[in-house]
């Protein structure tokens, strides 16, 4: 193998398309199909599923596709830290961010403080599902990613940040500063998709307790759901930060749920396999620093209130 060919096999699967990728690799589809041909007999596997609708990866190709995501990012972090020696940092750092996470506020202090202290570093910040995002950490298409975790993930270090309890939130009759689970077993409820690390600990809660939800819709987006909320038809849950956020824009309420109180840790992973570049430790250490000063300043407005 070389690192040619695990370019162009990376770059067919990502397109799925040999056509398509060839117009962008600048290299005729012959020549490209000889290069994945050398790849398979080298390797004494099929990599691709060739059909009229363009090409998929096998199982042995999907694993090709991982590990060659890794050495090509490994390759190039390596010639940017070469290159960039002695200099100051640069390049891109790529940053996952579950949906109404406590460090979605923190977006904007991060991005002014990476500007001023690394002006020729790129953040890129990307909005997706906690299981979305562990994955693309271990595949190398994300430096790091803040996300609610209660479980160990192979291939993945979790950095513990804080753990938020979790509200019922909604814009009709409000039930007062605490709710009872069983209270909100009786409301309409828009719920995230059953992989969400909130949905997953709304429906251990209520299994416990021998309940059922009634989720009348299954809303991702956090527009979208400060809109349903905000309708009346329904309620959600959401971690503390999250809650507090759709409050202050709407005229929701927040209730904290009780019997049991219910939480969710917040944890920054990163891979445990592959190194990260200066300017992603860079950052890495920004976002936490932020994530810490914020904390602390939570505290102290409860200790006040």
């Amino acid at each position: 193998m070389n690192l040619r060919r695990l370019k162009y096999f990376v770059k067919i699967v990502d397109i799925g398309s040999l056509t398509q990728a060839a117009e962008v690799l600048h290299i005729a589809q012959p020549a490209l199909s000889q290069q994945v041909a050398t790849l398979e007999n080298e390797l004494d596997q099929q990599l691709l599923i060739r059909t009229k609708r363009g090409v998929t990866p096998t199982e042995a190709g999907k694993i090709l596709y991982s590990h060659a995501r890794t050495i090509l990012r490994q390759c190039e972090q390596a010639q940017t830290a070469v290159i960039n020696a002695g200099q100051a940092l640069a390049g891109q750092v790529s940053i996952g961010l579950a949906p109404g996470t406590a460090a979605s506020s923190l977006t904007m202090p991060l991005l002014q403080t990476v500007r001023e202290q690394f002006p020729d570093v790129l953040v890129y910040l990307h909005e997706n599902s906690g299981a979305s995002l562990n994955e693309k950490v271990m595949n190398g298409q994300l430096d790091m990613a803040v996300l609610y975790d209660r479980s160990p993930v192979a291939g993945i270090t979790s950095i513990p940040l804080m753990k938020e309890e979790l509200y019922l939130v909604g814009a009709s009759t409000c039930p007062g500063q605490t709710i009872d689970l069983t209270a909100v077993a009786e409301m309409n409820l828009f719920l995230p998709r059953d992989y969400s690390a909130v949905r997953k600990r709304v429906d251990e809660a209520f299994s416990l307790r021998r309940l059922s939800a009634r989720i009348i819709g299954e809303i991702e987006s956090i527009a979208t759901l400060t809109a349903a909320v905000s309708s009346g038809m329904g309620a959600t849950v959401l971690p503390e930060s999250a809650a507090r956020a759709l409050v202050s824009s709407t005229n929701a309420w927040m209730a904290r749920i009780t019997s049991p109180t219910l939480n969710l840790p917040l944890s920054l992973n990163i891979s445990a396999t592959q190194p990260m570049s200066p300017s992603a430790l860079a950052v890495k250490n920004i976002l936490l620093s932020l994530l810490n000063n914020s904390v602390n300043e939570d505290r102290e407005l409860m200790l006040v209130s």
